[in-house]
């Protein structure tokens, strides 16, 4: 028989795994699951399937049942204490009869952060904190910093060819990579709250920056635009019914300019700063203040560049593919000052490199 620290790691670990199924549904909440176990038994199993839904320890309760009585819960995150859209789970648990339950981590949001704990230790309940903390600290990091930050998680995305080029000399970039790239990206446009482009990316490209097919969620389209020149005909604007359009321009934009993309359907954001890179706190702060959880970023080179710059890459998803196009003035992916010391530089936390067709598809979480 396992030793009981191995026993709550290996139900905590398919609690984490279930809460992952969650992903993409649920923002901005956390993901959680929840695993019910009586005499060495699970009884019942759930996961948060979708943000104003049942949450994992419901889904589980429901599950069990009366055999929840005496069991112990292992919870992916502190169980809520307080009445959102769901009631709360600490008092399901208690009314369930649970007699100890095992969570990975304790919940930073303001209305939870340890209330949840005292809440159920003083029903005499038995808790302990701590098994799977890295793990669901990794799984729920997008809500963490949302939560302790009010910044979104930044998903950096970029196609260069072997010699780390994102376009040819003359602008030209279509197509760097292979179609199994395309439909990778396409499923992680599904699942963000927002696609992020510099105004020359839209200029050059006239994206349409949807998913195809579409995803669990409708990203809004947000373009950093400082003169507010993003044209009228262009396919983002033409399709602002569709799906949001936000696009960040200066406080000194054409005031015209601005009014004739509202005009078509379009968000203007005005942000204080005298450059885009100045600009980009205050964008920031205003998408985590609309509970924007996951933002990719699709380029430029500077708007990657100044991400980079302040910190607040979170992640990439890099396509390389197998061709070669030379030019010292064709781009590279990431602009910016950069670092000045190789021994700066910034490392992908165990990365994953996949083959995408005839790409190579490097992915990971940047360490800090």
């Amino acid at each position: 028989m396992m030793p009981s620290e191995e026993l709550d790691a290996w139900h905590m670990a398919r609690a984490l795994e279930l809460a992952a199924r969650g992903e993409g549904l649920v923002e901005p909440n956390p993901m959680v699951g929840c695993v019910i176990v009586r005499d060495g038994e699970t009884v019942g199993e759930g996961w948060h399937r979708r943000f104003g839904g049942p949450h994992a320890e419901v889904e589980a309760l429901k599950v069990a049942g009366g055999r929840a009585r005496g069991a112990t819960a292992y919870v992916t995150l502190e169980p809520c204490c307080h009445h959102g859209k769901t009631p709360p789970c600490t008092q399901a648990l208690i009314a369930a009869g649970v007699s100890r339950v095992v969570i990975a981590q304790r919940d930073p949001f303001p209305k939870v952060a340890g209330g949840g704990i005292a809440e159920l230790e003083a029903a005499g309940i038995a808790i302990e904190v701590g098994s799977g903390a890295e793990e669901a600290r990794r799984l729920n990091a997008p809500y963490l910093k949302l939560v302790e930050h009010g910044l979104p998680w930044i998903i950096a995305k970029w196609a260069m060819t072997l010699d780390g080029k994102l376009a040819t000399a003359t602008g030209d970039s279509r197509w760097i990579s292979g179609e199994a790239s395309r439909a990778i990206v396409h499923r992680l446009r599904g699942r963000v709250d927002g696609i992020m482009v510099g105004s020359g990316t839209a200029l050059a490209d006239d994206p349409l920056l949807t998913a195809r097919p579409a995803g669990v969620r409708t990203p809004a389209r947000i373009v950093l635009d400082s003169q507010a020149r993003l044209p009228l005909t262009s396919q983002l604007v033409k399709t602002a019914g569709e799906a949001p359009v936000i696009v960040a321009v200066a406080s000194n934009a054409l005031p015209e300019h601005g009014r004739a993309l509202e005009r078509a359907g379009c968000e203007v954001l005005r942000c204080p700063g005298a450059s885009p890179a100045e600009r980009l706190p205050a964008l920031l702060a205003e998408l985590g203040r609309r509970q924007m959880t996951n933002v990719l970023v699709e380029g430029g080179a500077q708007l990657l560049g100044s991400l980079f710059d302040a910190g607040q890459v979170d992640e990439a998803h890099v396509f390389i593919a197998p061709k070669l196009v030379g030019g010292g003035a064709a781009p590279g992916p990431i602009g910016g000052d950069g670092r000045r010391l190789m021994a700066e530089a910034v490392s992908l936390i165990n990365p994953a490199i996949d083959q995408a067709g005839t790409d190579l598809y490097v992915r990971g979480r940047l360490s800090r």
